[in-house]
């Protein structure tokens, strides 16, 4: 049946190369404009589709320069599967939430509350020189995240990160819709660095970095690791959704469940670190959870045997207002870069060189 399905694909897959191909040339040769804002651009992306530990990025990219350099940060998205993907909505101007899961969607909204202590602006529109140009009249934005950006090429940026997920790099090694990825791993030659997500989930790191160097022309290859902080109980009355304190008892059986790119990477990453998942649950990306999801996942837990739930931060900040049956849990993660120095020193560069 999976056979079938690429057969039926292969021929999508070949026109939407095609295009691809095509869109770039034309930005190669001057006929498509590359737009510049007057500000440092720093842009975090992936040539796959999907989850690529993209978001932790974003927001420790955010952080170091809001806090390092002391400049006042923007986050332009888009803000996918979020109400009205065409207005503009500024989720949080740097000192104020504004919007919720759904006018701004959830990724935007876990960056917002997650920078909010450290003054980062959030705006999500579909037309991010637009917002970028606002940004920096009405919130004096001095430095710009691209969010998601290595396909958007109008915008000029002084800094093309490109994530690179060590557990799914190629995308099954097909374009879309037959595969994951967005354009052929060649297009990572314009990167001026790679990182390679979710390395300790990684089964050949040295080979993975050796081919990232060859298609990014020799650029520098990073290495992040994914830091677990802990489950943390999930709370609709606590900020971010999330109990200070309160985690599950040691090795209690979990119902693991997301609704975000990548899935397996979660599920695994709960393994690695010892939590006992006795099932698994995966929504489509960015879905939003009803009443009715938390009932049917508590009943989903009793039947395995699970004590308790678990899902991501990204899941969380759809499920306020939601009552579970029982106790749900949030993992925490954070980045840890191998070489953290040099990616720093490359970001210093291109926020004061501009």
């Amino acid at each position: 049946m999976a056979s079938t399905s690429r057969l039926v694909l292969a021929p999508l897959g070949v026109a939407y190369g095609a295009v691809v191909r095509a869109r770039l040339a034309l930005y190669r040769a001057g006929l498509l404009k590359v737009h510049r804002v007057g500000r440092p651009v720093l842009s975090v992306g992936n040539v796959t589709a999907g989850g690529t530990g993209k978001t932790p990025l974003v927001e420790w990219l955010a952080r170091e320069v809001a806090t390092g350099e002391g400049r006042r940060v923007c986050v332009l998205t888009r803000g996918y599967a979020r109400a009205d993907e065409g207005r503009r909505v500024v989720v949080s101007d740097g000192r104020v939430v504004s919007a919720g899961a759904r006018e701004g969607g959830d990724e935007p909204l876990l960056l917002a509350e997650r920078l909010l202590p450290d003054g980062v602006a959030v705006v999500c529109d579909a037309v991010r020189i637009a917002a970028a140009r606002w940004a920096m009249d009405e919130l004096r934005s001095e430095v710009f995240i691209l969010d998601d950006g290595f396909q958007h090429l109008r915008l000029a940026r002084d800094l093309n990160i490109a994530a690179l997920d060590a557990t799914d790099p190629w995308g099954g090694g097909r374009l879309l819709p037959a595969g994951r990825l967005r354009e052929p791993p060649s297009g990572l030659a314009r990167a001026d660095c790679v990182v390679i997500t979710r390395a300790e989930l990684c089964a050949d790191l040295a080979g993975l970095k050796s081919r990232a160097e060859r298609l990014s022309g020799g650029r520098p290859v990073f290495v992040a690791r994914t830091v677990v902080r802990g489950l943390r109980e999930f709370s609709a009355a606590e900020p971010g959704g999330v109990a200070p304190q309160a985690s599950p008892p040691a090795h209690e059986p979990l119902l693991a469940f997301c609704a975000i790119g990548n899935p397996g990477a979660f599920f695994a990453q709960l393994r690695r670190e010892g939590y006992g998942v006795g099932g698994e649950r995966a929504f489509t990306d960015h879905h939003f959870y009803t009443q009715r999801d938390a009932d049917e996942l508590s009943r989903e837990a009793v039947r395995a045997g699970a004590r308790a739930l678990a899902t991501t931060a990204k899941d969380a900040v759809k499920l306020r207002g939601l009552r579970f049956g029982l106790p749900c849990y949030v993992l925490e993660i954070g980045l840890s870069f191998d070489e953290e120095a040099a990616l720093l020193e490359l970001v210093r560069k291109a926020v004061r060189r501009s």
